[in-house]
């Protein structure tokens, strides 16, 4: 027995827990977010129980992984929030709002405290003893002064406290009498962290040591109304279950335990939790000749929550991003190798080669399906963006002096990674800049009969083949006269008959700002001019629509994904360009009496009783085109609301195209968002549509 259990010792200590860090890490951070979330969504005035709970197992798995991977400060902070929060749970405490801003203060130390330890503990180690201190207050006042036992008050631990035997007075308390046996324990620290634990046993009477003169072993007497599950998965984190025996007090049995169906512990671990003076090796041969009570125990039903658990655990895989990212680059190699295939299969005899092409169209569908689900993989919702907010908002408000309710609309709508990564800080500046120069001051919104409370919308929806995110507010709006103002003052060419749209872009000239004073939230004018910036970037647009005194709206239009699309090839002499689908609205033949040439030489056709400008791609490029009889085909487009009329010489037909970044391998082309590569081997040029509509307005 002992042979076995130092080599399971051996076996620890060359065992790396540094290969978890990266999951530690990972899913430490997933509990902050939801921990934050569920305290800015918490009724101060009747808490739900749920959420409650919910923000206790937050801080108690984080607790329990900080100890377990040995980075101190993190699990003495959280545990203490725990232990708050146990209290809150448990109604012996009421929430109060400084309650709330406390656990948001320690819940950013422990991300400060995690960071740190990721980068290696590289930079000063952030103090959390006034938190600690400061939590330790608050439970005390909340209590009308009384000390806050569940921190502060030393575990009872006589050096040899005789066996209680109150178990008729636990019983008629509603408490259960145990025995709990823990190890055997190599490590002093790890005992006392144990120790620990039993202050959060929830339903906890009393709790005493008892005397154990087996090596390494801790045993207590306890009186809880807490089932063997919950203890066990109070200690989940220091020992394994195998280690935690639980038995009714004064039962002298070999062995109690509730454990997974795994070898008996006496060959896992050597040791067992029975009567004194019987010889361990008696116990174990004992144990071992009763396979009956064995599987009972592994039959017995798992608790339900640990089967939901489990079946959520299953469901889900973590996978690095750069996996993802070289999957989607070999299925957009895979889809240029099946349009070749394609192109050269196009002079095949159908009756000579049935079989080849029947299976060229199935490597087409399986292609187009392959990317399609590979491409699902990169798609995430909008939720992770929208749920940083609230905490800024919230943050912002109380330093603003304002007050706003948070609304958000479309937050199952799902982006391209790359672009969520991307678009965050744009619309941090946007949410940013509606709460500070949009919404009111509540008594400057009660003046103009509003309700105190502005309200702050951001949405998300899909649209053809782009993501729409709009920024709304119901503050005060844009003033057409104070934007003017300020352009003439900074020597900007406007005049009083520009359009309300071309005023409110003014907004994104760089440097420019109708802020009164510059604080330290805006007033620079610096941020705009980046946010349009980087939207444009992104092959994006935003756009402004506002009426003063009555809010404001940002529309942001994205494109879904970066990676592969659909689109319509056409030809403009011997050169291929490439035309997004989602963008493409018809395409008709016109002869040249039905195209008018109006003021500077632009051209306009008329489709169903409207106008719309003509762009000639052989102008653009300059490439001179073959067809000059007496029809031409043309194809509309939309973007940013507004649709364009491009002159063409054919239409060559629709595929899926892998996207190329050109600027990255090249440079950036004017009215260009990225090329490809046919299925002949040449290069094709990908329009950005809302460029040419931008052109044509201009």
């Amino acid at each position: 027995m002992a042979g076995t259990y130092q080599e399971g010792k051996a076996a620890a200590a060359d065992f790396d827990l540094r290969q978890f860090y990266p999951i530690f890490f990972e899913e430490a951070g997933e509990n902050l977010d939801q921990m934050e979330q569920l305290l800015l969504s918490l009724d101060l005035e009747s808490p739900g129980d749920e959420e409650l709970n919910g923000i206790f197992r937050c801080a108690h798995s984080i607790k329990g992984g900080a100890a377990t991977f040995g980075f101190a400060d993190v699990a003495e902070l959280t545990h203490h929030m725990e232990s708050l929060l146990d209290r809150l749970r448990r109604h012996e405490l009421r929430i109060i709002p400084p309650m709330v801003d406390l656990l948001l203060e320690s819940a950013d130390a422990s991300r400060g405290l995690l960071a740190r330890h990721q980068r290696g503990d590289q930079g000063e180690a952030l103090s959390t003893q006034d938190l600690v201190c400061r939590i330790g207050a608050l439970a005390a006042d909340a209590v009308s002064g009384a000390p806050a036992p569940f921190i502060w008050a030393p575990v009872a631990a006589p050096a040899a406290a005789p066996a209680p035997e109150p178990h008729a007075q636990a019983a008629a308390d509603g408490l259960r009498a145990l025995e709990v046996h823990i190890g055997p324990l190599d490590q002093p620290d790890l005992a006392e962290a144990i120790k620990d634990l039993f202050r959060d046993i929830p339903g906890l009477g009393s709790i005493a040591d008892l005397p154990d003169e087996r090596p390494g072993m801790r045993r207590y007497a306890v009186q809880t109304a807490s089932t063997d599950e919950d203890l066990l998965d109070l200690f989940a984190f220091h020992v394994a279950k195998d280690q935690v025996a639980i038995q009714p007090a004064g039962t002298p049995c070999a062995l109690v335990r509730r454990q997974s169906t795994a070898a008996p512990v006496a060959e896992s671990y050597g040791f067992f939790a029975g009567a004194p003076g019987v010889p361990a090796d008696e116990l174990a041969a004992a144990a071992l000749g009763a396979p009956t009570a064995r599987a009972e125990v592994a039959r017995a039903p798992a608790d339900s929550k640990a089967a939901s658990q489990a079946a959520i655990e299953s469901s889900t895989i973590r996978v690095a991003v750069n996996k993802v990212d070289q999957l989607i680059n070999l299925v957009g190699e895979l889809v240029i190798t099946q349009a070749m295939l394609a192109q050269n299969s196009r002079g095949l005899d159908a009756g000579l080669h049935q079989q080849l092409l029947a299976g060229l169209v199935d490597l087409e569908r399986n292609t187009r399906d392959l990317q399609e689900s590979v491409m699902s993989i990169r798609m995430i919702p909008m939720s992770i963006v929208f749920n940083r907010f609230p905490r800024m908002l919230r943050d912002l408000a109380g330093k603003l002096g304002k007050k706003v309710d948070f609304v958000t609309q479309g937050e199952a709508t799902e982006l391209d990674k790359s672009l969520v990564e991307k678009i965050t800080d744009p619309l941090t500046h946007l949410v940013r800049n509606s709460l500070d120069h949009g919404i009111e001051a509540p008594a400057d919104r009660l003046a103009a009969g509003k309700n105190e409370h502005g309200t702050l919308t951001l949405s998300a929806s899909h649209q053809g083949g782009s993501i729409v995110i709009e920024v709304r507010d119901d503050g005060r709006g844009l003033s057409r006269v104070k934007i003017l103002s300020k352009a003439r003052e900074r020597g900007l060419d406007v005049s009083d008959s520009m359009a309300d749209s071309e005023v409110w872009d003014l907004i994104f000239a760089p440097g420019f700002s109708t802020a009164d004073m510059v604080t330290d939230v805006s007033g620079r004018g610096v941020g705009m001019d980046v946010v349009k910036r980087n939207i444009t970037a992104l092959g994006g647009s935003v756009e402004i629509d506002s009426a003063e005194g009555y809010g404001m709206r940002v529309s942001v239009r994205l494109p879904l994904t970066l990676a592969i699309m659909d689109g319509i090839s056409v030809s403009v002499a011997d050169e291929v360009y490439i035309l997004p689908l989602s963008s493409v609205v018809e395409s008709f033949l016109v002869n040249p009496d039905e195209v008018n040439t109006v003021v500077h030489g632009a051209q306009l056709v008329k489709v169903r009783g409207d106008y719309l400008p003509v762009m000639s791609l052989e102008r653009i490029f300059d490439v001179p085109r073959r067809n000059t009889g007496a029809s031409s085909i043309m194809v509309v487009v939309e973007a940013d609301g507004s649709r364009v009329a491009l002159l063409v010489d054919d239409l060559l037909g629709q595929h899926q195209v892998v996207v190329k970044n050109l600027e990255a391998n090249y440079r950036k082309v004017p009215n260009v968002s990225g090329a490809t590569i046919l299925g002949d081997g040449t290069v094709a040029l990908i329009l950005d549509t809302g460029a040419l509509v931008r052109r044509a307005r201009h």
